[in-house]
Formats: structure tokens, sequence, C-alpha cells
């Protein structure tokens, strides 16, 4: 029984000793609050709808040039059958390819999402850590991720202090 009661003790001194401070953060209600993050989407919503209007009438064109082809193909020859499908696969590639070029992985809407946010990404991440060292913090969570955060309490939000300290404070 007494070793029973010493390792309790052990195991509760040694918890107490290494305790933690935790904070949370709520990373949805910050950026909200950037007039540059929302500069920053605006100006990524327009470009989309723009390159996406590109893509678009390119679409509509390989589609038009098909329906013509459709219309007229028992007319055409077999050369020209072959030119007009030629024709149709070419512009359906320059839509496929202009897209990719707007919208793929490593495509324009991606630079310009990286170029525009991470400098405003980086000032809250350096804010945060600053924090941190400042408060002790060991870990600090972003309550707007599905992280399963079921409940923060208030007292833990540090949001307003980073958006404080970042020039936007309420």
């Amino acid at each position: 029984m007494k070793k029973l009661v010493l390792i309790s003790l052990l195991t509760i001194t040694s918890l107490a000793a290494n305790a933690q401070k935790f904070a949370l953060i709520d990373m949805e209600y910050i950026l909200r609050n950037i007039p540059a993050y929302e500069r920053a989407n605006e100006q990524l919503n327009q470009n989309s709808k723009k390159w996406q209007a590109e893509v678009e009438a390119l679409n509509t064109e390989a589609a038009t040039m098909y329906n013509n082809y459709k219309n007229e193909v028992v007319f055409l020859s077999q050369e020209e059958k072959q030119a007009k499908q030629d024709a149709i696969m070419k512009k359906e590639k320059e839509a496929s390819d202009l897209k990719k070029k707007y919208f793929g992985p490593e495509g324009e809407l991606f630079k310009k999402r990286e170029a525009l946010l991470t400098p405003i990404q980086e000032e809250i991440y350096n804010t945060v850590k600053e924090l941190c060292e400042l408060r002790g913090y060991s870990l600090v969570l972003d309550r707007a991720s599905d992280s399963g955060i079921i409940f923060g309490s208030p007292k833990i939000d540090i949001s307003n202090e980073v958006l404080s300290r970042l020039g936007y404070g309420r």
C-alpha cells in the first residue's frame, strides 16, 4: 500500500513539475479582422473569375466547333472530317492546358495566393511565436481548424491579443 501511495505521489509531483501552458487562437477570426487578408482574397477571387471565363470561352468554342462538325459530318470528305476533328481536339487541349496553367497545382492562382497570403500568415505565426515565448505557452491550438477541440475556454484564447500586436486591435 505504501508503494502505491508513493508511486501516485511521484506521478502527481512529476505532472505538476512539467505543467504545460496552453493557448487557443481562432485563425478565421484573426484573418477576418486583417484588411490586407480581405483585399488579397478579393484580388484572388477577381483573378479566378477572369481566368475561369477565359477557360470557359475556349470550352464553349470547342463545343460550338463540335456541334458544327456533327451537323456537317455527312457532307465532309474523310480529310475534312479528320481536319475538323483535329481542330476540335486542339481547341479542347488548349482549354485544358489553360485551365492547368491557371488552376493547376503549380498554376497562376496557386502562385498568386502564395505571394499574397504567405506574408500575412508569416506575420501571424511570428506574433504567436513571440507571445508563446513571452507567456511561456508550450502549445497553441487553432480552434477554427478541424482539430477536434470540443471546448476551449475563452480565458486561454489569445486571438485578440494577436490582432492587437499585429496592429488591428479591438
